[in-house]
């Protein structure tokens, strides 16, 4: 089994949540499956100090920051074909609603970087389960507008609002649990959306990537059959 991991830089303030990337590179890897991380090869849309949280003049290139994560194993985001991945995992961070897309500046009306658009529609349309982080549910609400899908990004009542404007459906979990939409082939945790216990966030992204592997082998199964 494969999956497509989405990257949109390094550090939570402006690109992917660190440790909700690595968690999910952990927890696909305990469960057999081989990883493959893509990136937008285009400049991020901020730099931010990560010690005082201000922006910081300069820029810099949000394929090279996901390769500190991806340890320089990383595609840019456009080479990403459905057919490369079994599944497909979007860890969190301001990334994904600054670089992915301006979710975080325009809510409902944001922008989306095509590539991911064109990724998230193609792995939808194939039938292969989708798993979105911490902030990352919403930006999949915008790519997946007017599905009725079932999310979480926790209980952040304005982002939860921005999801439903989208047409989807929120749905309050705790961290320590996944939201899985069976029927869309979905499944979301909220994580850093709550300043939780790491143990805590690390249970919930544990469940969603599990249960996003079991969905992949039954569906493998039955297109086999």
């Amino acid at each position: 089994m494969k999956a497509a991991v989405i990257l949109s830089g390094c550090g939570h303030l402006d690109g992917s949540e660190i440790r909700e990337a690595v968690l999910s590179l952990l927890y696909l890897d305990q469960q057999g499956v081989a990883v493959q991380c893509y990136a937008p090869d285009k400049a991020q849309h901020h730099v931010v100090n990560h010690l005082s949280g201000e922006s910081e003049a300069g820029g810099r290139n949000i394929l090279q920051e996901s390769a500190r994560i991806a340890r320089g194993n990383v595609k840019p985001l456009h080479q990403l074909q459905e057919t490369d991945a079994d599944l497909l995992v979007i860890p969190g961070g301001y990334g994904a609603a600054k670089n992915l897309s301006t979710l975080a500046f325009d809510g409902a009306s944001a922008w989306l970087e095509p590539e991911f658009t064109k990724a998230i529609n193609a792995f939808y349309a194939a039938k292969k389960p989708i798993v979105a982080i911490c902030i990352a549910p919403a930006v999949l609400a915008a790519a997946l507008p007017q599905k009725g899908i079932t999310l979480t990004i926790g209980e952040d009542s304005a982002t939860a609002q921005i999801i439903e404007k989208f047409g989807n459906i929120h749905k309050v979990c705790a961290s320590h649990e996944a939201c899985m939409d069976e029927e869309h082939r979905i499944i979301t945790c909220s994580a850093y959306m709550r300043d939780d216990a790491l143990s805590n966030i690390a249970k919930g992204i544990e469940q969603a990537v599990s249960a996003a592997v079991k969905m992949s082998a039954i569906h493998s199964r039955h297109v086999a059959a």
